[in-house]
């Protein structure tokens, strides 16, 4: 029954995650915790004291040792983002036009994670492993239906394949690290003749989690830079067709949980994540390094009901300078193609709130979780290119505890 479970919960993932788009709710481009099953209702923040057991895998590894027994967790979202841009002024050396303002033509999708645990303490080893089929990375934006976009579109998406192991190494701490193999495609952003192209590129990670007094737990963790090649990506009126070189960030994380207040029913989160865009082949050209703050609570109202709610601010990491040259090239226009681009892959969105409930035991061993969140509007000018982006996202997770001590 439980292979049965695996099998079918790989199936729906694999099929659902060839089409992620995270622009709705990711920072930058990753879209880290933001829609797990609870910590998608803390905005989240999972760092120091994730409560399911995808955070833990994607997230510090370090913490999967709170986690026992046999664990299987799948959740889903839908994401529906709303993007619009208006091209003020011709930009004739790659054939775009003036035109107003036009909604993106890319579909809301499913995006879902699942993940399994194991802890290997009847065994005499204070370890927990875990492995995980998460959603990574991803943006979008589709104005073909605009003609005087001359083609306008940018897609690219990333499935990582985790595998993750924490280590008690004393009662208060403990370390972990993770390998991710990650799967990755891209359609776009420049205006010429493009095509999809993938890769795949390797992730590590390491993690420390660490218990203080008065019911306070730290956590941290690194992620290293993920590097892509697309082959062939482009190719302009004159020339062959070119590879771009596109990184996901260096990513370092900080948090902090307490469960002193109200006997204990309640949980409260505060992570820190800072991404490292200055290192990395693309998107330095159009990002700066930026910083986010998750905050997140979850009250017990019960033995078997939590509510969650959260909080998150980013830093606006779009460059007030681009570069001349984007991924390895540079394209006709130059830095008017490249502002072009940035336009396309606004990450502008600084605030957004999440709320979530979770059920245990709606069957037995079978956890449900439920969340939901959005992120206020906001708009950007880059020299004659206007992009707004707001949006909305719901979800649900299900978690199968088996066996002793989960």
């Amino acid at each position: 029954m439980f292979k049965r479970i695996v099998w079918i919960g790989v199936t729906v993932v694999a099929a659902t995650m060839c089409t992620t788009d995270a622009k709705a709710q990711s920072f930058g481009i990753e879209l880290m915790n933001n829609v797990m099953p609870a910590s998608g209702g803390m905005a989240g923040a999972s760092i120091a004291k994730p409560q399911d057991l995808q955070s833990a895998i994607y997230g510090n590894p370090a913490t999967l040792t709170q986690f026992r027994g046999t664990q299987f967790s799948l959740s889903s979202a839908w994401i529906e983002p709303t993007y619009n841009v208006t091209q003020s002024a011709d930009l004739p050396a790659f054939g775009v036009s003036e035109f107003d303002q036009s909604k993106s033509d890319a579909q809301g999708i499913a995006a879902a994670n699942i993940g399994v645990t194991q802890d290997f303490t009847a065994m005499g080893f204070p370890i927990t492993t875990g492995l995980g089929l998460m959603s990574g990375a991803g943006a979008s934006g589709d104005f073909r239906n605009v003609p005087e976009s001359n083609g306008t579109h940018v897609y690219l998406s990333a499935l990582d394949i985790v595998a993750s192991a924490g280590v008690d190494l004393t009662d208060r701490l403990s370390i972990g690290s993770t390998f991710v193999l990650s799967s990755a495609t891209m359609d776009g952003p420049f205006v010429g003749i493009t095509g999809a192209s993938s890769d795949y590129a390797l992730r590590g990670g390491l993690g420390v989690n660490y218990q203080l007094p008065v019911d306070t737990t730290v956590g941290m963790y690194w992620k290293s830079q993920v590097d892509y090649t697309f082959d062939n990506l482009v190719r302009f009126s004159v020339g062959p067709a070119l590879n771009v070189s596109v990184d996901r960030p260096e990513i370092l994380g900080l948090g902090i949980s307490n469960t002193s207040l109200m006997d204990g029913k309640l949980l409260l989160a505060i992570d820190g994540v800072y991404q490292n865009y200055s290192d990395t082949d693309f998107f330095r050209a159009i990002y700066d390094d930026q910083w986010s703050l998750q905050c997140g609570a979850q009250y017990s109202y019960s033995s078997r009901l939590k509510m969650r709610m959260g909080y998150a601010f980013n830093e606006n990491p779009m460059r007030g300078n681009v570069a001349d040259n984007i991924g390895g090239v540079s394209p006709p226009g130059d830095r008017d193609h490249i502002r072009y681009i940035q336009g396309q892959l606004a990450a502008i969105t600084q605030h957004r709130i999440t709320a979530g409930v979770g059920v245990l035991d709606v069957l037995p061993g079978v956890d449900l979780d439920l969340f939901a969140g959005g992120m206020f509007k906001e708009s950007q000018t880059f020299s004659t290119t206007t992009a707004s982006l707001e949006g909305y996202w719901v979800g649900f997770g299900l978690t199968w505890r088996f066996c002793r001590g989960s």
